[in-house]
């Protein structure tokens, strides 16, 4: 359970620290744009973003158990986070993320990291799927620029509301969102080791800003963003309160848990390293704490941050912890700044992260898979739509068990880890 900065510390040169400044620098600008575009789809203020960034992102790179894994706030959180604040109050969030550091502490001390093995890879290819989906949705109305008063949190009533609104339609917001999904993706044929996220978010919000386009920006949402840290409070607690959001804490500190340790599988291939799992559990748990005390957002290793770590030279934690410091440094002295960025434009983000994050290319894959495995997907996939998080996991983890048992598959099945 020993941190992994502990031993890279050891041997660490300056060449290695020019390394991790660029790494950092770098996921930095990737990181500022998908924060704040992750924090406004999960019904939050765009400011929760930037401080889960910071104080998560630090502290999963001083405690974490691997040398690459950068963390922050994910779209995986996007559907339950939404809905707990839906149902409970950004204070109630707040409390079910404390809770759910708690649980992840508790997980990590008593060595659970290795469970990850005993999730079935269709359950867990099966939700990510289906957060896309939810993901995808929830992000039409700012990138057709609809006008909609309050979008229903519930998938299937949100379908009908976007209809609805059609007539609203703002053609320059749909211009911004779609040129913002294809300058990304040229940017990442062409140029993958820059940030092309904020290159192109910011370029295409100063288009709109210079030919002054009737576009939706964070401050005219929102309001200014802040330039500094709030102050560490705690929310009110009772027992009644604890047993209330006991369920999103669970499946909060589950996908925390699930995610990293997918993040960190993915980046052991990468730089040919080996991750320490029960160490990587207890910085989560930690991350969850801190981002908690300071308001903010649930926070977990992120898959997309770690490889573009990794692509940009990224050798050790201090790379991770660059990164906060440099959205850190963003938040002192370039807030006004991001507060400009066009919500059309992180929408067409959020749809981009979403589309990688259902993994297309290995649809044909699924597709070959045991008739009983595209059940448990397809139906942990509909779940996750049409019903409910929490009930889509516990559903495809105990078919997934039941499955195994009958197989009589002992072992740990031997599955790949997703390239999200």
């Amino acid at each position: 359970m020993k941190p992994k900065i502990l031993t890279t510390l050891k041997t660490y040169s300056w060449k290695d620290f020019r390394a991790d400044a660029f790494a950092g620098v770098t996921v930095a600008m990737v990181a500022l744009p998908l924060s704040l575009a992750i924090a406004i789809a999960s019904g939050a203020d765009p400011a929760k973003g930037i401080v889960t960034a910071i104080v998560a992102g630090f502290l999963i790179s001083l405690l974490g158990g691997s040398r690459v894994q950068i963390g922050g706030p994910t779209g995986a959180f996007i559907v339950v986070v939404y809905g707990v604040i839906a149902h409970h109050g950004y204070d109630g969030l707040v409390l079910a993320t404390l809770m759910a550091g708690v649980i992840l502490l508790i997980a990590g001390f008593f060595r659970a990291g290795n469970l990850i093995q005993f999730i079935p890879e269709a359950v867990v290819n099966g939700f990510t799927i289906g957060i896309a989906v939810i993901i995808a949705v929830s992000q039409l109305k700012d990138l057709f620029g609809l006008e909609i008063a309050s979008l229903p949190a519930d998938f299937l009533h949100k379908l009908p509301a976007l209809w609805q609104a059609r007539e609203t339609l703002n053609i320059p917001a749909l211009g911004i969102g779609l040129m913002t999904i294809m300058l990304i993706v040229l940017f990442r044929k062409l140029a993958p080791r820059w940030p092309g996220l904020i290159v192109a978010v910011g370029l295409t919000s100063a288009i709109a800003a210079l030919m002054q386009l009737p576009v939706e920006t964070i401050t005219s949402r929102f309001g200014a963003l802040p330039d500094h840290l709030p102050m560490p409070s705690f929310p009110n607690v009772s027992l009644a309160r604890l047993q209330e959001l006991l369920p999103s804490a669970l499946v909060i500190a589950f996908l925390a848990g699930v995610e990293s340790l997918l993040s960190a599988m993915v980046a052991d291939r990468m730089i040919e390293g080996k991750h320490r799992p029960n160490a990587e559990l207890i910085a989560q748990g930690a991350a969850n704490l801190g981002s908690a005390v300071f308001g903010g957002l649930p926070a977990t290793g992120a898959i997309a941050r770690t490889a573009t770590n990794v692509k940009a030279g990224g050798r050790t934690p201090v790379a991770g912890i660059v990164h906060a410091l440099a959205i850190f440094g963003m938040m002192l002295f370039a807030s006004s700044l991001a507060g400009e960025l066009a919500l059309p434009a992180l929408a067409g983000l959020l749809i981009l992260t979403a589309w990688n994050m259902s993994e297309p290319h290995k649809w044909r894959e699924y597709a070959q898979l045991r008739m009983e495995d595209r059940v448990l997907l397809v139906l942990t996939l509909v779940l996750t739509v049409v019903a409910d998080l929490t009930i889509a996991i516990g559903t495809g983890v105990a078919l997934g068990l039941a499955l195994r048992l009958r197989r009589r598959e002992v072992p740990p099945a031997d599955w790949t880890p997703p390239e999200r």
